[in-house]
């Protein structure tokens, strides 16, 4: 709150109790991160409709987007994690999250280089043996063996081909037949070179 008013930055500090909420409510040895966030978020929401305010900025980084994906997909078997831009479940509110792009390490890097008061959580990180900390311990390692993997795991999320995947929500898998498109390999958005560009005479393909 002092540096803040330092700042000049006109601000104000919603105080709620969410950890009472959230040690009472969890079992001893179970992850607390889902209901806090979706208290914090429920609060947010409530006071950025009281505020008529429609957007809402988190500080959700590049790391932490890919650690929701694997997180998903080892613990609930979807393919899911966090966009840059969201639509509330209300449609009231516009989720946007800015540092998406920027990893965690460059973030700390510059937060030092500000002199940026780091605001410690009594939840947060106290669960090193749960599940997120044993994911982010996971991507520590393949970064340090491959540098670069972590950028890579997140590209991956922004250029999607849903025909390469599984989800028939996605991708018309029932409507593929013999007289597919001869782009039909190509993934999504790919263009076939004009030399190749003929059409495939399928009679003459043997297994």
């Amino acid at each position: 709150e002092r540096y803040l008013c330092g700042t000049g930055i006109d601000f104000r500090i919603i105080d709620q109790d969410t950890y009472s909420v959230v040690k009472r409510v969890i079992p001893a040895g179970k992850t607390m991160c889902g209901l806090c966030s979706r208290l914090r978020r429920g609060i947010l929401y409530s006071f950025a409709r009281k505020a008529g305010m429609t957007k809402i900025a988190l500080g959700h980084h590049r790391d932490d987007i890919v650690e929701t994906l694997f997180l998903n997909m080892f613990y609930g078997g979807r393919l899911k994690s966090m966009p840059p831009k969201l639509l509330s479940d209300d449609g009231d509110n516009v989720v946007i999250r800015p540092l998406a792009y920027c990893s965690e390490k460059d973030i700390a890097r510059y937060a030092s280089l500000q002199g940026f008061p780091i605001i410690p959580c009594h939840l947060c990180g106290s669960q090193d043996d749960l599940q997120r900390q044993a994911v982010k311990r996971m991507l520590a390692e393949w970064e340090q063996q491959y540098p670069g993997r972590i950028a890579n795991i997140f590209r991956s999320i922004t250029s999607i081909a849903p025909s390469q995947l599984a989800d028939p929500a996605l991708f018309d898998f029932s409507a593929l037949g013999a007289n597919y498109s001869p782009v039909a390999w190509l993934p999504e958005g790919g263009a076939m070179p004009e030399s190749l560009a003929e059409p495939i005479d399928h009679k003459s393909i043997s297994a």
